[in-house]
């Protein structure tokens, strides 16, 4: 396995990427098609939004039995369709505390009274929303309460649980992002839209980071289009990183992980890989066409809940991804999995 290493992103329109992204693994009818979802999807929220714009409800506020005050805040973001809490996210949470975070837990969903007591042992502030504005909504509202409750700090991650795992250790992929000094930090680079840092886990120290992320967080206004969600919430923010001069890096950087990708690999996604550079012409999801080699060849940590349950992208090979967990770890995962499914 490679060693942990940042690669620093820097600033470029989208261009043409954001429509080579589009086309990368797919057949042009499936494109065709989801250029036609997409712009009806926007359509349709704009005018929505405009009619009846959506506002955020906090429904519960509870503090934690968890004492704070370590300057590192970690604002944890969960949904589930019951809004049970499953054993893979405290697993989650305990993995960040283990890094000296505090934790606060913020829910799109309604969390049953049992799991919300315990949620009270691992956080020190435990936060109840309506479903509006995804993970840059909820993230944007557990900042100004936790911000006006305890204060500013010196380290803030963005965590979420949209992955699995972790299926490798966390303490030397945080250590990792550590040592970029101040910026914003993240796991992998996706050049979809433009380059810039997935968002499930995302880390920014020092001051102005860390104000900078939470310029960013209040200005994101809630959308019923998805796609609007990511432009504005997650490809926008490493825009804004750059363009204010900070620095941003990611441990699973595009060209690094690209060094590792030879000719059958590419071609697995088709005839266009086979072109010389077809790798940086037309981006392609890392956390989803990429999963095996960045957690077997980099000591990637987590696997994508969506690749696992929905595979999109109806890649081949996904139902492998038993083979790469610990077989200890695997009834946790799959346990979670059940109950994204309604199980």
């Amino acid at each position: 396995m490679r060693d942990y290493a940042l690669s620093d992103l820097t600033l470029s329109a989208p261009g043409l990427a954001r429509l080579r992204h589009g086309v990368a693994a797919k057949s042009r009818l499936r494109f065709a098609r989801r250029i036609l979802e997409v712009g009806s999807e926007v359509a349709l929220a704009a005018v929505m939004d405009r009619l009846r714009p959506l506002r955020g409800e906090i429904r519960r506020i509870d503090a934690g039995v968890v004492p704070s005050g370590s300057g590192r805040l970690a604002l944890y973001l969960h949904w589930s369709p019951s809004g049970r809490v499953s054993e893979m996210v405290l697993r989650q949470l305990d993995a960040w505390r283990a890094e000296g975070f505090d934790i606060v837990f913020v829910s799109n969903a309604t969390p049953p009274d049992d799991d919300w007591v315990a949620l009270a042992e691992r956080c020190v502030l435990r936060i109840e929303r309506a479903n509006i504005g995804r993970d840059f909504g909820a993230w944007r509202d557990a900042l100004a309460i936790a911000a006006e409750r305890l204060g500013t700090p010196r380290e803030l991650l963005l965590a979420n649980d949209s992955v699995l795992g972790p299926i490798r250790p966390i303490a030397p992929v945080v250590a990792a992002l550590r040592s970029g000094g101040e910026g914003l930090f993240g796991l992998t680079e996706s050049r979809g839209g433009g380059p810039h840092l997935q968002s499930y886990v995302l880390l920014a120290r020092g001051d102005g980071a860390v104000a900078e992320l939470g310029r960013h967080l209040a200005a994101c206004v809630p959308s019923r289009s998805k796609w609007r969600l990511v432009q504005q919430g997650e490809i926008g923010l490493t825009r804004r990183m750059l363009q204010a001069g900070h620095r941003v890096a990611a441990l699973f950087g595009h060209d690094r992980v690209g060094e590792a990708l030879d000719a059958r690999m590419l071609a697995a996604f088709g005839p266009r890989f086979a072109e010389p550079g077809a790798y940086d012409r037309y981006p392609l999801n890392p956390t989803h066409h990429l999963w095996r080699v960045l957690v077997e060849e980099f000591g990637f940590p987590y696997l994508k809940t969506e690749l696992v349950l929905r595979n999109p992208g109806r890649l081949p090979g996904v139902e492998a991804w038993p083979e790469v967990v610990d077989g200890a770890a695997l009834p946790l995962l799959q346990a979670h999995l059940a109950l994204m499914r309604g199980g």
